[in-house]
């Protein structure tokens, strides 16, 4: 993260060197002073879990599963042993398939109010003014041999899926095994039914290399942020999602859920060091101001989920589910990461700086220190905005087919929520950086540091340098 940085003259903390007792010392105290205003947010913290945290009665919410399946029908798993292309309105290998078919009996693309025939009818590209509609009149069928053995079977693939021609030997799927409720009726019918790909292995494989890639070039400093990044997952499954589903007030627990992910994920990634509470002090300033940005945002852009079928899908399953809610939580979460970084990476220019030089002035330091930060603005605003672009193609190559005004789709239900999240994760990492110079600046000046050298002359021990994060 931040540490990685190589802004300014380098960060001491990561090349081996021992501090010198002077600086040992000035850290020793700016430890106190920090602990003065950060152990009480610490115990505010764990009261607040304590006060919100879930009750996981969630008895009377019922949310229909698309994977779920009617008696006699259930999901199997399969390798595709061969693949042939037939027409999804005529003859096929086996059978003839009427519509084309998800786990759910429907069509992808229509919606859960229309019957198998209506979806049947689009998916299979019947309507002549449909741009398009000729690549979705072919539908593959797969010769798949079934994970629990037996006989091949034929599995239908939906138009969608077949256009796409991604379908070959090898792959491993997931369909609909419908022959034992089909039986002598089964007609056109097909019997078996693809719902989707097996993606374990790869998953599984980008997953292993991420974590060997990390732990091998950041070694130790990698391993026990990838604990801080279990830690920081764990708040958001068991504390910050049943929180919001309970209805609990947003505000207080997205403030107590992030509080307590900053905590671990510098903490273990960065260790008890003056420098790592510094960057975590600048880095709650930074998050209140984010959370305000998106209280106000929230509210004033009427950030209500409009055109979302998961925001749709969440309202009609429990009336304390608020998007409201959801979204502003969203919002102030999607900040940490960049506000993390940024941070820590100040505060340890900060340090580097007033080390070298004790005598500088605290105006001279914070501007030294924001020459630095500035750098890093730069190039982080980039990848917020890249990140957010990336993740919203599909929605911003439809919008972009809508021939609408500029100023109208930036402002649609379908991007307004990405441009507010992009704007205010912005924000707040611009004004995180001043900000934690602003507090790193304080506290290695509140040290002291010229005035302390007479402790400093006495040695450290073994355990306080690993206190220090060295």
């Amino acid at each position: 993260m931040g540490a990685g940085h190589s802004h300014g003259g380098g960060h001491s903390h990561d090349d081996g060197v021992a501090p010198s007792a002077e600086a040992a010392a000035a850290r020793r105290r700016a430890g106190w002073i920090l602990a003065v205003i950060l152990v009480p947010v610490t115990v505010l913290t764990v009261l607040g879990m304590v006060l919100l945290w879930p009750s996981g009665k969630h008895e009377d919410l019922r949310l229909s599963s698309p994977y779920s399946t009617a008696p006699g029908v259930s999901f199997d798993t399969g390798k595709v042993m061969s693949v042939t292309k037939a027409s999804c309105s005529g003859s096929s290998p086996d059978a003839q398939p009427d519509s084309s078919q998800n786990g759910s009996g429907q069509s992808p693309s229509q919606s859960p109010s229309q019957s198998p025939s209506q979806g049947a009818s689009q998916g299979s590209g019947q309507s002549g003014s449909t741009p398009g509609a000729s690549r979705l009149t072919s539908c593959f069928w797969a010769v798949t041999q079934p994970d629990a053995g037996g006989s091949p079977v034929q599995v239908v693939f939906n138009p969608e899926v077949s256009a796409s021609d991604s379908v070959h030997p090898g792959d491993g799927i997931r369909y609909l095994n419908l022959s034992q409720v089909q039986g002598a009726s089964a007609g056109h019918a097909p019997s078996y039914v693809f719902v989707d790909f097996v993606r374990s292995a790869p998953i599984a494989i980008l997953a292993v290399l991420y974590a060997a890639v990390v732990i091998l070039v950041a070694r130790w400093r990698g391993f026990r942020a990838l604990l801080g990044l279990g830690v920081a997952y764990l708040v958001l499954a068991f504390f910050l999602l049943p929180g919001l589903v309970d209805g609990k007030p947003a505000m207080p627990l997205a403030l107590t859920a992030s509080t307590a992910i900053l905590i671990a994920v510098l903490y273990f990634a960065h260790g008890f060091s003056a420098r790592t509470s510094t960057a975590l002090l600048g880095t709650i300033f930074g998050l209140l101001v984010t959370a305000g940005l998106a209280l106000w945002a929230t509210d004033a852009a009427k950030l209500l989920g409009i055109g979302s079928h998961e925001a749709s899908t969440l309202v009609n399953t429990s009336g304390t589910i608020s998007i409201s809610s959801v979204i502003l939580c969203g919002l102030i979460v999607a900040s940490l990461g960049a506000l993390n970084d940024v941070t820590i990476t100040q505060a340890s220019a900060v340090w580097e700086l007033y080390e070298f030089s004790p005598e500088t002035s605290a105006p001279k330091l914070f501007a030294s220190a924001m020459r630095i930060g500035r750098d890093h603005i730069a190039s982080t605003v980039y990848t917020i905005a890249f990140a957010y672009a990336g993740a919203a193609l599909p929605v911003l190559i439809i919008v972009m087919l809508y021939e609408r005004p500029f100023l109208d789709t930036l402002t649609s239900a379908e991007l307004a929520e990405e441009v507010v999240r992009t704007l205010i994760g912005s924000i707040g990492l611009v004004l995180a950086i001043p900000l934690t110079t602003l507090v790193a600046v304080l506290v290695v000046k509140a040290t002291n540091l010229h005035r302390h050298a007479v402790d400093a002359e006495q040695p450290l021990t073994r355990r306080e340098r690993r206190a220090l994060g060295r």
